[in-house]
């Protein structure tokens, strides 16, 4: 087990004025947000409904940091725990799901995941959540665990919990998920709900003793570049990595599930009976079956594409929702963490210029108006990654396994499909995005101007009733 303590987070600019948050939801999304207010200096409350036990089964598996977020955390000061917990990747290779065909490779070039400010790193969920949490509370802020919100009071700015105590905030943020309590409360309704489920995601590791022992399966755990496996298929695919801080292989998997309503329900405690999903994998190939054999109890959860959701934030202004409570991606998305750790990352930097009560549902606006074209190019590109990998047998599939294999055999890198310049404009957009400098950006060409403009407003009222005071008393 690694020591992942944080030891002190770096000095940030603080508000001018300390307002106080509840954060509804206590994962990557709602730790996340708690660091990111507190290092503005707010006061921060977070409640989470599960306690330590579900919680550790419900952070089951692994999870992929792409740099775009990893830079973040690095900015926060956790790039030394963070480092402990983690491999970084260095390359993928890409596999027929139903015959273990090698379709390609690509090793990262180190140059560009430079040019990103950060890295692409390999981690156990549960991990990363320990690390965040332990952040969160040395950062000051206040994590109640085993707490259930029943309601939201939008008009009046507080949330009633199950026990009936009544918790008040200047500002209340719903990350509490794709199937948000506060999302319905925005939005009138229940959009991840009512979306049908495209399938079924399963999330579990495997020891890497038992890979060692299986000359098939040591070649995977084992690589001389730190390698994501990517299993394309017929309406099935698979994603296995190696986790840091364990000694564990991580194995995602999409499928269609060949039993009707498998997946009506999601199933994050990790609870699920490992049998069920060796017999989802289908006509697949031999080592893919090895590492189901292999594999601990699985978490399942359903592949959704939900709409956009309209507002983000309520009309009065004091009530919003980050990460996938905002914008839900398909399950298993490398950048389901990242997007709320942008988010994230943007609401502390606006909320670090706070220095009166009528800028919070600015800031609250300008919020969405930063993120929302970010989140929704992001989520079209990971709708868009599990088609490729899950696309059915036909002439799109044959054309894309063709074109990999003509690569594989001009000793060209499965992404290196365009010029160079083409190549980094698309790493550079997708993991060399910065979201802090974004809201840096934000508040310099628009939110000072603003906040000086309501200046010179106010000096011209007072200078106004100055004059009207002296015209109505007579005195120069």
């Amino acid at each position: 087990m690694f020591d992942i303590t944080i030891q002190s987070l770096p000095a940030h600019k603080h508000a001018d004025l300390p307002i106080d948050f509840l954060v509804v939801g206590g994962g990557i999304a709602g730790l996340s947000c708690a660091i990111a207010l507190r290092r503005g200096g707010h006061r921060v409350v977070v409640l989470e409904q599960w306690g330590p036990v579900e919680t550790s089964k419900m952070s089951h598996g692994g999870i992929r940091l792409p740099p775009n977020v990893s830079k973040i955390l690095f900015n926060w000061g956790l790039e030394e725990a963070l480092r402990k917990i983690s491999v970084s990747s260095e390359a993928i290779e890409i596999d027929k799901y139903e015959t273990g065909e090698l379709l390609g490779t690509h090793i990262w070039e180190e140059v560009i995941i430079k040019e990103t400010g950060g890295e692409y790193l390999f981690c156990h969920h549960f991990d990363l959540r320990r690390l965040l949490l332990d952040a969160a509370l040395k950062a000051g802020a206040v994590v109640h665990t085993g707490v259930k919100v029943a309601s939201v009071d939008c008009d009046n700015c507080h949330v009633r919990l199950s026990t009936g105590t009544i918790l008040r905030a200047d500002v209340i943020v719903g990350a509490d998920g794709p199937s948000s309590l506060i999302q319905q409360t925005i939005a009138g309704k229940d959009v991840y709900g009512s979306a049908p489920s495209q399938g079924v995601f399963y999330n579990t590791t495997i020891p890497g003793a038992l890979m060692r022992q299986d000359s098939d399966l040591s070649s995977l755990y084992s690589r001389e570049h730190d390698t994501m496996f990517m299993w394309v298929g017929h309406n099935a695919s698979a994603i296995g990595f190696r986790v840091g801080g364990k000694d564990e292989f991580a194995l995602h998997l999409w499928v269609q599930p060949t039993k009707p309503n498998l997946g009506d329900h999601d199933c994050w405690s990790a609870d699920i009976d490992v049998k069920e999903m060796r017999r989802q994998l289908g006509h697949c190939e031999p080592r893919l079956i090895k590492l189901a054999q292999r594999a601990s109890s699985p978490a399942r959860i359903q592949v959704k594409i939900v709409p956009p959701l309209e507002n983000w934030v309520h009309r009065n202004g004091r009530i919003l929702v980050i990460g996938e409570a905002a914008h839900p991606l398909p399950a298993g998305s490398i950048q389901s963490g990242a997007l709320a750790v942008e988010d994230s990352a943007v609401l502390g930097k606006l909320f670090s210029h706070l220095r009166s009560r009528d800028q919070i549902a600015t800031f609250l606006t300008a919020f969405q108006d930063l993120r929302e074209d970010r989140c929704a190019s992001v989520v079209n590109s990971e709708q868009g990654n599990l088609c490729f990998q899950m696309l059915p047998h036909g002439p799109q599939q044959e054309q894309r396994d063709n074109a990999m294999r003509t690569w594989l055999a001009e000793g060209r890198g499965v992404f290196a499909m365009g010029p160079p310049a083409e190549q980094w404009e698309h790493v550079r957009e997708l993991f060399g995005y910065d979201a802090e400098d974004q809201a840096d950006d934000w508040w310099v060409n628009w939110g000072l101007l603003r906040e000086r403009a309501k200046e010179r407003a106010r000096e011209m009222d007072e200078k106004m009733n100055a004059r009207f005071t002296a015209f109505a008393t007579g005195k120069p």
